[in-house]
């Protein structure tokens, strides 16, 4: 790794234990940290000018035929009348005889371990201070496959794996400008698992991103095994239901996210890649919706807000409407519904959080149980428990439809965080109808808005562009205008970078055509 990494918590240059010039006695305290284990791999060696080296690395971490090829470079002995022969051993390795891509010299006891441990071979000569790091890593790791958990119809079908170069590859494929920012970070005690922090100078926000570079630094914990780690310990607000990051699987998502403001933090070790500052909306957008026309886009975003609705409200209106306020049905309607529960022995409350945490039962048993098995879990919840329910009289029918139609909604929100927040509020609304009918949901509701607009993420307000109202920025908010009426950014970008696009002039049509044009604010 041939970038500088900056701990978040490094001491002093000077309080590191600095290597000694004795090759044997840096071996030593090579293996007293480490421990004589069988994948500890420790090669003595003689250099072409009688010196004494050794090559460290950990089996299994490295590529062989690298690890190989070093070897055969550490050993040939140079041409003669070279320059290497008047050089000194280290000198000529570090500079000339190491046939491996990237090379580094280390100083510290602290520095050899980590860099060994990273899957980078160590050398180690008699004599002189310091080590060299060669890059030979070699894990064993996933191929670049499509996302499993943000599929798309059209668009691109490569996602990001559990190796960061790998990840921070795929963002710089896409984003193919000398702007394009990383900062890597190593957090966890234990692990000292590698972040890296992702953004566009020129368009994010210098104050966002230092604010940023703070949070991470304050971060002080044994473990750093997955993104969510950090999302916790960086999220400007703890108790709430709802996610003030986003995390994405797609390269995509992440780089349209970069070049609208935000950035984006790479854990090495996980596939989901997170971004921040993020608002309300963003997560109802898909990556699709700016590969589909303008207009099927608008259409089904306004579906997406109407199941996120449907999925958190629907139960709750059942229960108040049938509990309190049955004079709101018409007269058929109520009818049937009376007939249904006539011989059902629960209220409507304890009826629907019967089928709820059922269904929740279910959905988490789904997820849990080997794929082969998964389908059987579905195919019996819905028909042999269903069934048998409505048959036994211990719910009705119409309950077993609201609770059907409230889980397809709930999964066609984009987002896992988004579903699951509308899922722990939809049972407190359920409770708050039950107790005090259409009152109780208007009052949770407007709780639920008093939440919602004291939140931040990263200072920035979560229901922007709605509250505070934004008008430039509502062209990609419910709906979505044509990509040459989105002239400026939406978002998290400093005031000067606002503006991404200018009017085309090869375009013919007039302004009756383009009616946004012009209006931009």
């Amino acid at each position: 790794m041939n970038e500088e990494i900056k701990g978040n918590h490094s001491t002093d240059e000077k309080e590191l234990k600095r290597l000694s010039a004795d090759l044997d006695q840096n071996i030593k305290m090579v293996t007293d940290q480490l421990g004589t284990q069988p994948d500890i791999m420790i090669r003595q060696l003689h250099l072409f000018s009688n010196s004494k080296a050794a090559l460290l690395y950990i089996a299994g971490m490295t590529n062989v035929n690298a690890v190989n090829l070093l070897v055969m470079s550490m050993i040939s002995e140079p041409p003669l009348g070279s320059s290497e022969q008047v050089e000194s051993p280290f000198d000529s390795l570090m500079y000339r005889s190491l046939a491996v891509g990237g090379i580094r010299k280390l100083a510290s006891l602290d520095e050899v371990l980590l860099a060994m441990l990273e899957g980078n071979s160590i050398i180690l000569l008699d004599g002189f201070c310091d080590a060299i790091a060669a890059f030979t890593c070699g894990v064993e790791k996933r191929s670049v496959e499509e996302p499993s958990t943000q599929t798309v119809v059209r668009g691109p079908k490569e996602g990001f794996t559990e190796t960061l170069h790998v990840n921070t590859a795929l963002i710089r494929n896409k984003i193919k400008s000398p702007n394009l920012r990383m900062e890597y970070r190593i957090i966890g005690h234990q692990t000292r698992t590698t972040i890296a922090l992702v953004f566009m100078k020129g368009i994010a926000d210098d104050k966002v991103i230092e604010e940023a570079r703070r949070r991470l630094d304050l971060i002080d914990t044994d473990s750093i095994l997955e993104s969510g780690y950090i999302e916790e310990f960086i999220q400007d607000k703890t108790f709430t239901p709802f996610p003030l990051l986003q995390n994405s699987e797609r390269p995509d998502a992440v780089a349209a996210g970069l070049l609208e403001g935000q950035f984006a933090i790479i854990v090495d070790g996980t596939p989901f890649v997170l971004l921040a500052p993020v608002t309300f909306v963003k997560f109802f957008q898909s990556s699709e919706d700016y590969y589909q026309r303008y207009d099927i886009a608008t259409f089904l975003r306004i579906i997406r807000f109407f199941s996120f609705f449907a999925s958190m409200l629907l139960p709750s209106i059942y229960i108040a409407i049938t509990t309190f306020h049955q004079e709101m049905l018409p007269t058929q309607l109520l009818i049937s519904i009376a007939a249904q529960r006539e011989g059902v022995p629960f209220p409507a409350l304890i009826e629907a959080m019967i089928m709820e945490v059922t269904f929740e039962i279910l959905r988490e048993a789904g997820v849990r149980m080997p794929r082969i098995i998964g389908p059987a879990i579905s195919i019996v919840g819905a028909l042999v428990l269903g069934q048998s329910a409505v048959q036994a009289g211990l719910v009705s029918a119409a309950m077993v439809i609201v609770v059907s139609f409230t889980a397809i909604a709930s999964f066609v929100i984009p987002s896992v965080n988004m579903g699951t927040a509308a899922r722990l509020i939809r049972f407190l609304l359920m409770i708050l109808a039950g107790t005090f009918g259409v009152f109780g949901i208007l009052a949770g509701l407007m709780m639920l808005l008093t939440h919602l607009s004291a939140l931040r993420s990263f200072g920035v307000p979560y229901l922007a562009p709605i509250a505070p109202l934004v008008p430039g920025s509502l062209k990609d908010v419910f709906i979505r205008v044509p990509w040459w009426a989105m002239k400026k950014r939406p978002g998290f970008q400093k005031k000067e970078a606002t503006v991404r696009q200018g009017t085309p002039s090869s375009l013919s049509e007039t302004d009756d055509e383009h009616p946004q044009e012009g209006s931009e604010q």
